[in-house]
């Protein structure tokens, strides 16, 4: 449709304007950047891996107050409780009638943007309360339940270097994750340029991009964005070939315990469109599916010992994979 291919224009348009806008603080991380708006305008959560001080929280927020979004920043600890994150119901007295009743007092986890700060610190029972909302985007207390405002959008880290006294995410939870965004050191001028506007006196000032309506009615725009067959079987081949016992090459049954499952094809394909309409293309091509790949699939995939003993990482194979299939 028309509408749709001008809207697609102007979702660049928009994207571009809040690049300019995190760049303000953000040096670099163009691929976190990218893969960050990829998942919001997907509707879906973001898991972040990256070592502390790299402006994971800074990129975060500073997102959020470009887009005109309520930001809360949870830090996951391991005495957290799951009613710290959703909220508590509170014992009230109305004092003119004595009488008594339930209070609902809404947790952090009511915001648009959500940072969970290090979610393999906290235990799984406090994991599942979030990962829950994060599904359904709702949460019950009591008898009652509380929906969550949209856009609802999860970013999830976790430290890569400090693992005593952490509780890894189960496969089955990494799974509702769209996204596992790696963010690695700045180049040595990049740093430069940090420790420069960190140093001096002015802080940047954010400017308003988009609203919380407008950020929905992308999301909405995104699902109506049309795939081709060609590119549906491009990615669903792709994640099929990570199956064991389905693929037809033997380095996956020597390497994979468990391949992907029909979600990595649904988030290829959905990220896709999103890639596409971020870029003012009207339909995805085989490019953004490759493009995708590894953020999509890399927690996806449940190595053997014998893969690890080699020192064969998730990406090393995805990489195999996208140089044997082609498209």
């Amino acid at each position: 449709m028309k509408e749709d291919y001008e809207s697609i224009q102007k979702l660049g348009e928009s994207v571009e304007r809040i690049r300019a806008e995190i760049a303000k603080r953000i040096v670099g991380q163009e691929q976190v950047i990218t893969e960050v708006l990829v998942t919001l305008l997907s509707g879906g959560h973001s898991l972040l891996i990256g070592v502390p001080g790299l402006a994971k929280t800074m990129l975060i927020s500073t997102l959020a107050e470009t887009l005109d979004l309520k930001f809360s920043r949870i830090q996951f600890t391991p005495d957290l409780m799951p009613s710290d994150i959703t909220g508590t119901e509170v014992l009230e007295e109305n004092r003119s009638t004595g009488e008594r009743f339930f209070k609902f007092i809404a947790g952090p986890i009511f915001a648009n943007i959500i940072l969970a700060d290090e979610i393999n610190r906290t235990p799984p029972k406090t994991q599942a309360a979030l990962l829950e909302a994060m599904q359904e985007h709702k949460v019950t207390a009591g008898d009652t339940t509380y929906k969550l405002d949209d856009p609802f959008f999860v970013l999830a880290t976790q430290n890569p270097i400090e693992q005593e006294g952490t509780y890894p995410l189960p496969e089955a939870q990494l799974d509702r994750f769209m996204l596992n965004t790696y963010i690695t050191y700045p180049s040595l001028k990049e740093e430069q340029d940090i420790v420069k506007r960190t140093t001096g006196p002015v802080e940047a000032k954010i400017d308003k991009v988009l609203s919380a309506e407008q950020v929905i009615k992308m999301q909405k725009l995104i699902r109506r964005v049309p795939v081709s067959d060609f590119v549906m079987e491009y990615a669903v081949k792709l994640v099929s070939a990570t199956r064991p016992e389905s693929t037809q090459f033997e380095y996956i049954k020597k390497w994979i315990r468990w391949g992907a499952s029909p979600r990595a094809s649904q988030f290829l394909i959905l990220g896709g469109k999103a890639y596409a309409a971020m870029n003012g293309r009207p339909t995805p091509n085989i490019d953004d599916i490759r493009f995708l790949a590894k953020p999509v699939l890399r927690h996806r995939l449940i190595r053997t010992f014998s893969a690890e003993a080699e020192g064969i990482t998730t990406d090393d194979i995805i990489d195999k994979l996208l140089s044997d299939i082609k498209g």
